[in-house]
């Protein structure tokens, strides 16, 4: 197989194989492949003739399986088990568009009853509850997938924010080597084969000696995403033969949609899972991702609790007239202690703080004054300060990591959390930075190397949690608070004349901020109104759509203007509320026909004004083009959800209508993928069986 290099900007070689079409299965199994229509066999794969019938090309399938074969075809199912030449078959059915696929897997001679399985399901579910941690809980999960399939080393193996691995649990026969704690790049499971993994969730390699058995006749371009005997990458064979393993299996562990892990199964002989078995495993895995789940937000909650605890703490010290430089001295270590800091320095005015390990006195107020530069992330965190402001090269054993905030006052207060340099051994499967070749004639091959090889990093050190982050920045806002009250109190006290000016300054810019208010408020309203006149009076239907549609973009706008100027901050908004409204609004502009077609399930994220009008015009045009095309002009039901996974928040709309179309290129299409661009995020269409189920996914926070 032969593909060209792209730029360095494209994706990486291996993410434009095209794994999902390979014109043929593992020969383990039989697949048969019928016209939807008239449930006639086309094409097959396997040794149908000797294992099967030797008459099946352009029979009935129900008559070739001796089953029947009813629809509507909507998902997979299983057909139950149908008798071969001289064996038992588990049959599989797969809806693929125009065609069926049939996989047919040779059955268990005696297997287990459904009370029996159910048993052993609830005996690891209850052993996965009562893991007390993830590491504990992952050491649990691979022993109990090995008992259950009987391969020599099984993993756990997750996924990190830049799409490389790490085996973080592992249980195996003392006579197979160890990956345990090993990092894999991001290369060795491309893109497309980690979409995969969440669509097809247990996949089983017996013998990758395999040759493979291909469809007959060919049918080019045919999608065997579905089919677990789908035949395997050339490329993926030679990586398993490279690591000295015979047979293969991988069980996803789907977090939330987001692909978090899998459990990866390796023998050093070739060796099946059966069709039940597998069956077991995917809902076992299931599981496992529940268990994930809960103990990786009991862990947060825990670390959150504890902040809180340290923070109420130090409010209290805060409201009383003890002055900030006192009061840092108060509760300077107990502050440094609990973000697990190595050190920890204040700056207030020309009065200065520090406990633990810091950079020395004008270091630190060289640091302070480039952080009061950095407006894009309040608070400032980094876990390599040195590749964010090179100066700190020269104290990086003292402050590799740091956490930081600006409190605007009138006097600024600078908080500083330090973490010393932890120079760490990364241990990897193979060189991950060995070259390849760049030659667009080479033939594209997997590394061949699996031999640990370590990696000393530098300049860096442990990573802030966001719960840390979080917590930072509510004692800023506190120490914002406390700063601004004592401020005050002090005018109170010494100048009753000029506070009393000062009120009436605060009520005057109150007057003029509702006055601009009001007036772009009614600018908008007008605007929105001569858009609605506009459509009325316009004799193009086309036309009117599309005036009413730049009038709900207005309206967009206009909602999250008044959120600002309605609320207490004027640099945030609540996107959830957001959007709640916005969907509101949008139901009642569509009509009384459109009630309750609208569902929610909104999580509530934070984040920018400008990025929350941006989403909004997003959603706006998602609704749009789901009442537009969704339909046919009929009414239908339409879902909106909002979730955060990490420092990305995704926004899913989902209708039942007509799927997706080619032919979506307007004005309206055009602002969707600059939008969705400009905030740096992706956008992609999913089949929601039946309509289309389209998924933004943006960062949080603006990307440095």
């Amino acid at each position: 197989m032969q593909l060209a290099v792209p730029a360095p900007s494209d994706l990486t070689v291996c993410d434009l194989e095209p794994i999902h079409i390979p014109g043929s299965i593992q020969p383990h199994g039989l697949l048969l492949v019928a016209d939807a229509a008239t449930g006639l066999i086309v094409a097959g794969a396997g040794d149908i003739e000797g294992r099967l019938t030797a008459h099946w090309h352009g029979r009935p399938l129900a008559q070739v399986l001796g089953t029947p074969v009813v629809p509507p075809f909507a998902e997979a199912r299983h057909l139950g088990v149908v008798a071969g030449a001289g064996e038992r078959f588990d049959a599989v059915l797969h809806p693929a568009g125009a065609v069926l696929l049939v996989e047919l897997e040779a059955a268990e001679p005696a297997p287990q009853n459904a009370t029996e399985v159910l048993a052993e399901l609830d005996r690891a579910a209850l052993l996965f509850e009562r893991a007390l941690d993830i590491a504990e809980l992952g050491a649990c999960a691979t022993r109990v997938f090995r008992q259950w399939t009987g391969y020599d080393r099984v993993m756990l193996y997750q996924f990190l924010d830049d799409d490389s691995g790490v085996v973080v649990a592992e249980d195996r026969v003392e006579t197979i080597g160890s990956f345990l704690n090993h990092r894999f790049p991001a290369s060795d499971i491309p893109r497309q084969a980690r979409a995969l993994y969440i669509r097809n969730r247990v996949r089983v390699i017996p013998d990758i000696a395999y040759v493979p058995a291909p469809l007959r006749p060919a049918l080019p371009g045919l999608d065997l995403s579905d089919v677990a005997l789908r035949s395997v990458s050339p490329i993926h064979i030679q990586y398993l033969k490279n690591m000295g393993v015979a047979a293969s299996a991988s069980i996803s562990i789907v977090r939330d949609g987001v692909l978090w892990g899998l459990i990866a199964c390796h023998n050093a002989t070739p060796k099946p899972i059966p069709h039940t078995l597998r069956i077991a495993c995917r809902t076992l895995a299931a599981g496992l991702g529940r268990q994930i789940v809960a103990k990786d937000e009991a862990a947060q909650y825990r670390d959150r609790l504890r902040l809180r605890t340290v923070e109420d703490a130090v409010k209290v010290r805060i409201g009383s007239e003890m002055p900030l430089p006192e009061l840092f001295d108060a509760v300077g270590v107990e502050l440094r202690q609990a973000f697990h800091a190595d050190g920890f320095a204040a700056i207030v005015g020309r009065d200065h703080f520090q406990s633990g390990l810091c950079p020395d006195h004008g270091e630190i107020e060289r640091l302070a004054h480039w952080l009061a530069g950095q407006s894009d992330a309040v608070p400032f965190s980094t876990h390599a300060l040195s590749s964010r402001f090179p100066p700190a090269q020269a104290y990086r054993g003292e402050a590799s990591g740091l956490l930081a905030c600006v409190v605007a006052t009138e006097e600024p207060v600078v908080l500083m959390w330090f973490r010393a340099e932890h120079i760490s051994v990364v241990n990897w499967a193979g060189n991950p930075h060995k070259d390849t070749s760049r030659d667009p004639a080479a033939e594209l091959t997997p590394r061949t190397s699996f031999e640990a090889w370590s990696e000393t990093v530098q300049g860096e050190a442990p990573r802030w949690s966001l719960a840390e982050i979080d917590s930072v920045k509510r004692l800023a806002r506190s120490v914002s608070d406390a700063r601004q009250a004592r401020r005050m109190r002090d005018l109170n006290r010494e100048l009753t004349a000029t506070n009393a000016e000062n009120e009436r300054l605060l009520l005057q810019k109150d007057f003029l901020m509702r006055e601009v208010n009001h007036r772009v408020q009614n600018s908008l309203q007008l605007v929105s109104s001569f858009l609605h006149l506009q459509g009325r009076a316009a004799g193009d239907a086309t036309v009117a759509d599309h005036l009413d549609d730049a009038r709900r973009r207005v309206a967009a706008v206009a909602l999250v203007h008044r959120q600002l100027y309605g609320g207490d901050e004027l640099e945030t908004v609540d996107l959830s509320r957001y959007l709640a409204d916005l969907c509101g609004e949008m139901e009642a502009s569509m009509g009384a026909e459109w009630k309750q077609k609208l569902s929610f399930e909104l999580a509530p994220i934070v984040i920018q004004a400008d990025r929350a009008v941006k989403m909004g015009l997003i959603l706006t045009e998602l609704i749009i083009n789901a009442v537009k095309y969704a339909y046919g002009g009929a009414i239908g039901p339409i879902s909106i959800a909002l979730e955060q996974h990490r420092n990305r928040l995704r926004l899913v709309v989902a209708d039942r209508g007509a799927g997706k179309s080619g032919g979506r290129r307007g004005f309206g299409t055009r602002m969707l993928v600059a939008m969705v661009g400009a905030l740096a995020g992706e956008m992609e269409e999913e089949g929601n069986n039946p309509g289309l189920r389209v998924v933004v996914t943006v960062p949080i926070q603006p990307v440095p």
